[in-house]
């Protein structure tokens, strides 16, 4: 893709926002999109109708864009994400990330559903991510360099922001007393994990592991954006309790701590 595809998407969305200046992306994972209910002066975008935008296949994904304030602050989200394994590519999946910064937004909240490896963890807890591992699928950033976002090799020491993780696990506290920091394994799916994977995943480090959000941390990084990361712990990982997983189970768990997930996100759209 060249600059022109990314600008003329960021030129459609323009075009329906008006005046609205968002000062902060949500990438909303399997579940969470209850986000939705607390938007003010709602606009509505469906993927399909913005130029070079892929559609969300995914069950839970909604695939739309979301734009308004929430309590007077203008926020952007996208109701729904793409994934490699769906089929695209991940230039393709990372598209909107670019478009984004284009719009003027530096700020972007990544969240997901996960799967707990840390056995400390449960399903239900919140995870703020600290730092990722990804040397098991290609990079976001492969192909020719788009020098008008960044550098060809981009330093990833501090990926996720400090001062937006740490507002992040004080939110978790106050709502649910059971935060956790840690790393986020990303895996490109669509099958679950073997035991054998999240053994080796736990020994090199990971507290959660999942299918999404790392593609688009390592562009964001790349266009020089601030990221924060939270995981909601939906499931413990392949071989940890005696049962086969599920994108049921994902869903179902997600659903129960939804509202906590909102209030968390809401709280810290003010304080950023």
């Amino acid at each position: 893709m060249e600059l022109k595809d990314y600008q003329t998407a960021a030129d459609y969305i323009r075009s329906k926002i008006g005046n609205i200046n968002p000062k902060i992306a949500i990438i909303l994972g399997s579940g969470l999109g209850v986000l939705t209910e607390d938007f003010e002066n709602l606009i509505k975008i469906k993927y399909q109708d913005i130029p070079g935008f892929p559609v969300s296949t995914v069950a839970g994904h909604a695939g739309e864009l979301l734009i308004g304030t929430i309590d007077g602050v203008p926020v952007l989200a996208m109701n729904g994400r793409f994934h490699y394994y769906e089929g695209y590519s991940l230039e393709t999946a990372t598209f909107p990330i670019r478009v984004f910064k284009l719009l003027g937004i530096n700020d972007l909240l990544l969240t997901n559903a996960s799967g707990g490896i840390n056995l400390d963890y449960q399903a239900g807890d919140f995870m703020v991510i600290t730092d990722h591992l990804s040397f098991f699928a290609e990079s976001a950033l492969r192909g020719k360099n788009m020098d008008e976002f960044g550098p060809r090799f981009p330093g990833m020491s501090q990926v996720y922001d400090k001062e937006l993780s740490e507002k992040l696990f004080d939110l978790i506290n106050k709502y649910t007393q059971r935060p956790h920091k840690g790393v986020y394994a990303y895996m490109k799916g669509p099958a679950y994990e073997t035991p054998a994977e999240i053994r080796a995943l736990r020994i090199l480090g990971a507290d959660a592991v999942g299918m999404s959000t790392v593609p688009e941390a390592i562009v964001a990084k790349h266009c020089g954006m601030r990221v924060s990361g939270v995981s909601c712990i939906t499931n413990m990982a392949s071989g940890i309790e005696q049962k086969e997983l599920s994108h049921e189970e994902v869903s179902e768990t997600a659903n129960k701590v939804k509202y906590t997930f909102k209030n968390i996100v809401k709280d810290f759209v003010k304080e950023i």
